[in-house]
């Protein structure tokens, strides 16, 4: 099974950018171990494969690693993003310099790895919600200077991206109710702030809040850490005065509350644990000789 979503590519500038910096990194002045035991002419070819199920996100990824550290490292994907892979799954060949491979083969498996752990986590949010309307969101709740990768990441497991940064949604907050005085004046600042097209979210607690919210005209609601029963009566409040608004809901989303929460009226539901609280999928690289053949 693949994702049904459209997968945005990712920038392969900025990401070409970011490997640059994670191998400087890793590998500083050289691979001293493969430098000291490997003949400089020796060449290998190897074998990617998953240890577990899952769905694999990451492998072009993997494949601008190989080539950062080596244009002639041969790479071949043998599966796609967003695949469902079992226990076994060959995922890509490599072949060329060993000390090469060797450098690289670390930071292609950390991302390969998290990558397809963060879509696996997703694909189990998205199937758990399957059939009732509600989409799982990420939030901005990822590993610094991961999050190109890992917002891709959610993409591939059937996920959609919530805001990417600070600077590209308006989220109000309750530190921010809390310095603006109230949600009514933070609204109101906010509109004369930033462009028409840009839409305003406050998040809420109470009932109160919520009213206040509506009043203000909020364009998204957040119900946050609501019970699946204050929901459904919040969700009441808002189709019954004001049906456009957008609900979203969040804080404390597991597999087990998904489905409730998405039967009580969550149209997105954002799991912050899609990201900060990751199983990474069990991936390794295997070398062969240079006479042998990949199977």
């Amino acid at each position: 099974m693949r994702n049904p979503e459209p997968v945005l590519p990712l920038d392969p500038r900025a990401l070409r950018e970011r490997i640059r910096l994670w191998l400087e990194e890793d590998l500083g002045p050289g691979d001293v171990t493969s430098l000291a035991t490997v003949d400089e002419g020796h060449e290998s070819t190897g074998i990617i494969h998953s240890k577990a199920d899952g769905i694999v996100a990451g492998i072009g990824v993997a494949e601008e690693v190989f080539r950062a550290v080596d244009p002639g490292v041969r790479f071949r994907g043998r599966v796609a993003d967003g695949e469902a892979i079992a226990k076994g799954t060959v995922l890509a060949e490599v072949e060329g310099p060993t000390r090469s491979i060797l450098s690289a083969e670390r930071l292609a498996l950390n991302l390969l790895q998290r990558m397809s752990g963060i879509a696996t986590k997703t694909r189990r949010f998205v199937e758990a919600v399957a059939g009732t309307g509600a989409r799982i969101a990420d939030t901005r709740k990822t590993t610094p200077g991961h999050r190109l990768l890992e917002k891709y990441a959610v993409r591939v497991g059937g996920g959609i991206n919530h805001r990417f940064g600070l600077f590209d949604a308006v989220l109000i907050k309750d530190n921010h109710i809390k310095a603006s005085g109230s949600i009514r004046q933070a609204v109101r600042d906010a509109r004369r702030a930033v462009p028409p097209t840009m839409k305003i979210e406050v998040e809420v607690e109470t009932f109160d809040q919520l009213e206040e919210a509506l009043e203000s005209g909020a364009d998204i609601i957040m119900l946050d850490n609501m019970s699946a029963e204050r929901m459904r009566e919040a969700v009441k409040r808002i189709r019954s005065g004001s049906p456009h608004v957008l609900i979203e809901a969040s804080g404390g989303v597991t597999l087990e509350r998904g489905r409730d929460i998405a039967a009580a009226g969550g149209g997105i539901i954002s799991v912050g644990a899609l990201t900060h609280t990751i199983e990474a999928l069990d991936i390794s690289l295997d070398l062969h000789g240079k006479k042998e053949q990949i199977v």
